[in-house]
């Protein structure tokens, strides 16, 4: 009798076990407000931050700022050794002082053909009036015609000759004004390249990174250093594809660093990149913070949620409830509803029960 006893309490301690259980499981739809987001990784980056190149090869002599510093727009921020733009740039100053002595100086070409057209106009002029009164005396039938002839062709010979060196004189100052112009541009094509051994930065910001030491080669395809903006922050965040499509400028985003642990800094969506990473699938999304900290650094990490939409007091059933997707277990058997709004842990339900229907956890 005794065991019998036992054996009922036993079963009857299952039961109530079984029954609150199943209680357990069973509950109500609630009316709460829900906020549907997008989770995403995220990086912090200053805004504008570019890599500066040398457009010139050579040897490091300097960097003329350290890391940390704040820079202004074409500050010098590293100079580099090479000494054949140096020669070059003497070279075209040579040919231009020499292009400018042929052109301007008393040795000039140019002095001497006119020296010898001031000659060509003296004979010219004599040759001229010895013509003129032999014609007049020929014309009076005085002198011989062999005299006549002669006076005739020194004359045009006289015309002529000036005339060449005029044309001559013309050519030459056109040419020797065009080589002074090419030594000049020469010359200071030589300065710009001698100025391209200056790195300069492009914006007003802050120097994060230096990668030559002095001494070390420096060449067009690896950067000399790091600059952004020293007081504006970028949020980088990598998208899913799934998700992109959910992400429009100026949503907010709840962000969570791994340095303000606990902390909650709120953004806005300010850019979308519209080009797919292909290694890892996602798109590069970029935010603005509202209010700032007060410390950030480039690199720092963190996690990050964009709010795609919110409703107020919605009838949701937690997603762990629901079944296909689409579907509900009640007392009734399967139900099928409708959902609308969503996140990691309720779903909206526009249609299919109310929020007097139990419904049952799926096993």
């Amino acid at each position: 009798m005794k065991n019998r006893t036992q054996s009922y309490f036993i079963l009857v301690i299952l039961f109530s076990i079984l029954s609150c259980s199943k209680k357990e499981d069973k509950i109500l739809p609630t009316e709460q407000d829900l906020t549907e987001s997008v989770y995403t990784s995220v990086t912090i980056q200053p805004d504008s931050l570019y890599q500066a190149y040398a457009i010139v090869a050579g040897i490091l002599d300097k960097n003329i700022v350290e890391e940390g510093d704040n820079v202004k727009k074409d500050e010098a921020i590293a100079q580099i050794i090479n000494n054949t733009p140096i020669l070059n740039t003497q070279n075209a100053k040579l040919s231009l002082d020499l292009a400018k002595e042929n052109y301007n100086g008393s040795a000039a070409i140019l002095s001497g053909i006119k020296e010898e057209m001031e000659a060509a106009i003296l004979k010219y002029k004599n040759d001229s009036i010895t013509f003129f009164r032999q014609q007049n005396l020929w014309k009076q039938n005085i002198g011989s015609k062999a005299e006549f002839d002669a006076k005739q062709l020194n004359y045009q010979l006289s015309q002529n000759n000036l005339a060449v060196l005029k044309n001559k004189y013309n050519q030459t100052k056109n040419q020797l004004n065009t080589s002074v112009k090419q030594a000049q541009n020469n010359y200071q094509t030589s300065l710009i390249s001698t100025k391209d051994f200056t790195v300069k930065s492009a914006i007003h910001g802050k120097v994060y990174a230096l990668y030559k030491e002095s001494g070390e080669l420096v060449n067009t395809m690896e950067p000399v250093a790091a600059i952004g903006s020293a007081s504006t922050f970028i949020i980088e965040m990598l998208v899913d594809e799934v998700d992109i499509v959910k992400i429009i400028k100026n949503q907010d985003v709840l962000i969570t660093l791994d340095a303000y642990t606990g902390k909650v800094l709120q953004g806005k969506v300010s850019k979308i990149y519209p080009k797919k990473d292909a290694r890892n699938q996602t798109f590069k999304v970029e935010a603005v913070f509202v209010n700032p900290p007060e410390v950030l650094y480039p690199g720092l990490s963190g996690e990050a949620n964009i709010v795609i939409s919110k409703k107020e007091n919605i009838l949701t059933i937690p997603r762990s409830y629901l079944i296909n997707n689409h579907q509900v277990k009640t007392e009734d058997g399967l139900t099928s509803i409708t959902t609308g709004l969503e996140n990691m842990e309720f779903v909206e339900v526009l249609s299919g029960i109310t929020k007097n229907t139990y419904i049952y956890k799926p096993e």
